[in-house]
């Protein structure tokens, strides 16, 4: 199951050297607009601690953590959705991805341009957003101009479309995303086929120095928990140093956790995914699911045969594994738990799946 995370934001403002820092590659990072033509691609490991423990206990050969792509997209510039600068380019690139984290600069520098010519983080939101909702709104124009015959006809899923559109087309004309449109379950899945912008889940980055007080908040589409303050230089920096260097820098500036890891988890939050874990000799794996899979979908992460051939689930948590020191003690404590179809897969569940071929 594959998730992708679009770096986005106006040229300049680190989102080359954040996607460098993420993935350790070399995406070009030079101080001019549109150093990013094609959007770089990169996956990532998401950090999570239980699945060291529990491969210590499991005596595992491997350990395998669940991965996230993040994708560095060219800087979007006023007039992108009509095609200025790479715009149409570039906003086909994040209509691709499953969610956008959106790089804000906060840092002052003389040597590093600003396209607007001077740094004002919620301008830039604005600015960015407002070509999101622009391109957006051109979508439900077409779609709607489109949809005549069809409601003429009395087709009742395109009259279930024209009303969801008629819905957005008025909150992206108020200046809002398209996301905090109320939309029942039928409008909301005959809507995504359209790919739209501002439906998609978005995190903001503000790039600056961790001393730095930010005022990102004021923006009233913006919620606390979208944002993450990284200094995009320093985590940079960081990942040029070995494990054992790293550590001992961080110690000394203080940080408990680098920003990249938090980032990392923040993303996959923000695509509502949560993790299940197999455990043995051989490896002890990470695997993503969206919350709210139930054990056959879960089990057909691994291999399409597991959800065909589904028999019942063995799940513990892992702490619970953790705590009774292995399989065997913790079915001995009756702490192993056999499920059905109709189970659904918990966070840090430890799985073993019981199927027919």
């Amino acid at each position: 199951m594959s998730f992708s995370i679009g770096i986005v934001g106006l040229p300049n403002v680190g989102k080359s050297t954040l996607f460098n820092a993420l993935t350790r590659q070399q995406a070009a990072a030079l101080n001019f607009p549109f150093t990013t033509i094609d959007p770089n691609v990169g996956v990532i490991s998401v950090p999570d601690e239980r699945l060291e423990k529990l491969a210590v206990l499991e005596k595992s050969a491997k350990v395998v953590p669940t991965a996230i792509e993040f994708v560095d997209i060219a800087g979007l510039i006023r007039g992108a959705s009509e095609g200025a600068g790479l715009g149409n380019k570039f906003l086909s690139h994040i209509r691709e991805v499953d969610a956008i984290v959106q790089v804000v600069r906060f840092f002052e520098n003389k040597d590093i341009i600003h396209v607007d010519g001077s740094v004002n983080p919620l301008r830039d939101i604005e600015v960015v957003n407002l070509e999101l909702m622009l391109a957006d709104l051109a979508t439900v124009n077409k779609r709607l101009n489109s949809l005549h015959s069809e409601v003429k006809s009395g087709d009742k899923q395109a009259i279930i479309l024209k009303t969801a559109l008629e819905k957005i087309k008025a909150v992206l004309e108020a200046g809002q995303l398209a996301k905090t449109v109320g939309l029942s379950d039928e409008e909301a899945r005959l809507v995504k086929q359209l790919q739209l912008l501002t439906m998609k889940p978005m995190l903001y980055v503000a790039n600056s120095p961790a001393s730095l007080n930010l005022t990102i908040a004021q923006n009233k589409d913006i919620s606390p928990d979208q944002i993450i303050q990284i200094d995009v230089k320093l985590e940079a920096e960081l990942t040029e140093l070995s494990d054992n260097e790293r550590a001992e820098y961080m110690k000394e500036l203080g940080i408990a956790e680098s920003g990249l890891n938090r980032l990392a988890r923040a993303a996959y939050q923000l695509l509502n995914l949560i993790t299940f874990i197999t455990a043995g000799p051989i490896e002890t794996k990470a695997w993503t699911i969206v919350k709210g899979t139930k054990a056959p979908q879960a089990a057909g992460v691994i291999h399409t045969d597991f959800e065909k051939g589904f028999i019942k689930a063995e799940v513990i948590a892992w702490d619970k594994l953790l705590a009774a020191g292995g399989y065997g003690p913790a079915r001995e404590k009756g702490w192993l738990r056999l499920e059905g179809k109709e189970y659904v897969v918990q966070d840090g569940d430890v799985c073993h799946f019981r199927f027919n071929i």
